[in-house]
């Protein structure tokens, strides 16, 4: 019974969480490939800056499948983000708002197996943007973009501990999701009707990817534990269907819009490549007290396309995203301070994200910060970050934003035979 209301609550906060967060991202460069890829990792993972050399018996580690032979406990978690965000450009500047579900996940241990499967956002599609400009006649031209949508991804995995020491695994995920983005431009003079060309495309996308990791760990002296991560995942393709629809536009003075001369739709099928990405990480540390640790992470981002024409000042990189960061744990097996079992959690990251706009790399900082707070088996995972992403020169934007990241661990013990004396 337990359990079962453990299982409720799960379901509940996933709902809520949906309902809230169907706009995931106000980035403006989400405008660019398939959006902005959502970080994988969960809370507590992300509060190391996300590093994932490691796993242990009740968090699921997502960013190296190996790790999920780590876990002793049947897991449900669920986490979700708060973004605050102040994005600027050299003339203005605008603040937005958005919650979204970052993870659904299952995890169940089988002796010297660990499953998991879950559901998460893989990458997400938000943003408005609107320019002017006045003409030789005095009449005004307006130009707007908005978009829309998400690529989720529903995953499953499979992890083998051959000792203590080796453990080898694989995920496999299926990604599915429809965008939108509608693009217009429109003129405005005070002797006639305000009007525009209003363009439209619906962009549905599907596919699969492959995840494989391995975990080794080695005891190094009576205490320390020296800890290496390698995680690679080919390159995959995603079939991108778009329609696009072309209508002409006008504006009433109270701001409606009608629509007339509607093109009939043309669709468009490419493949968008999902990039092959090659990771290692290593790092030291006591068992159950303290680690510290990086992750270096490579991405063949120079292959990536646009969903549609974007002009000629955008391209791709190879790009890199760097880790380091570490827990402490006072005394995990406390009775008498709660304050010495909550684990401590910090961290740093850097990421050329890959995307090139007028000649200028876009990279993303972050500094984490988290705990982890134990509840009997479970765990509640807290976590803020402050990042920056883009830069004001060369006419781009600066995104400074603060998440606020909630995680929830719910463990139990299940085909466990009970024992009666």
């Amino acid at each position: 019974m337990k359990m079962i209301k453990r299982i409720i609550v799960v379901l509940s906060i996933f709902f809520s969480l949906t309902s809230s967060g169907q706009e995931q991202t106000s980035s403006p460069y989400s405008s660019y490939g398939l959006g902005e890829i959502k970080y994988k990792g969960t809370v507590d993972i992300k509060a190391l800056g996300g590093l994932g050399i490691a796993g242990d018996s009740i968090n699921i580690n997502l960013l190296n499948p190996a790790s999920y032979s780590k876990i002793r406990l049947i897991s449900f978690a669920v986490g979700g983000t708060t973004t605050f965000t102040d994005i600027q450009t050299n003339t203005e500047s605008n603040k937005s708002k958005r919650t979204s579900l970052d993870y659904l996940l299952v995890s169940i241990p089988l002796k010297k197996l660990g499953v998991t499967f879950g559901l998460m956002p893989y990458s997400s599609v938000g943003y408005k943007t609107k320019s002017n400009f006045t003409e030789l006649d005095g009449s005004e031209r307006f130009k707007s973009k908005i978009g829309s949508g998400n690529v989720n991804k529903f995953f499953t995995g499979l992890a083998y501990s051959f000792n203590k020491n080796l453990s080898v695994g694989i995920d496999f995920g299926y990604h599915f999701g429809t965008t939108e983005n509608d693009f217009t431009e429109s003129l405005y003079s005070p002797i006639i009707l305000q009007y525009g060309t209003k363009e439209r495309n619906t962009s549905k996308t599907n596919g699969y990817s492959i995840n494989t990791g391995i975990q080794y760990s080695k005891k190094i002296s009576s205490k320390l534990n020296l800890l290496t991560s390698f995680t690679f995942s080919p390159e995959t393709k995603f079939k991108n269907t778009n329609d696009r629809v072309i209508a002409t536009v006008t504006y009433s003075n109270s701001g409606s819009e009608a629509s007339f001369d509607v093109s009939d739709v043309v669709t468009t099928k490419i493949n968008m490549i999902n990039p092959s990405k090659f990771s290692f990480g290593a790092g030291i540390g006591e068992a159950k007290k303290w680690l510290i640790g990086t992750d270096i992470t490579f991405i063949n981002n120079k292959k990536l396309i646009n969903r549609f024409d974007m002009g000629t000042t955008t391209s791709f990189e190879n790009s890199t995203r760097i880790a380091v960061g570490g827990y402490y744990v006072p005394k995990y097996d406390s009775f008498s301070n709660y304050l010495n079992r909550i684990v401590y959690r910090a961290g740093f990251r850097y990421e050329n994200t890959g995307l090139v706009i007028n000649n200028t790399s876009i990279n993303d900082y972050g500094m984490n910060f988290g705990l982890g707070l134990p509840v009997g088996l479970s765990r509640i995972n807290l976590g803020v970050e402050f990042g920056k992403k883009g830069t004001t020169k060369n006419n781009l934007i600066e995104e400074n934003y603060f998440n606020l990241s909630v995680g929830l661990s719910l463990n139990d013990i299940w085909f466990k035979k009970r024992k009666i004396d």
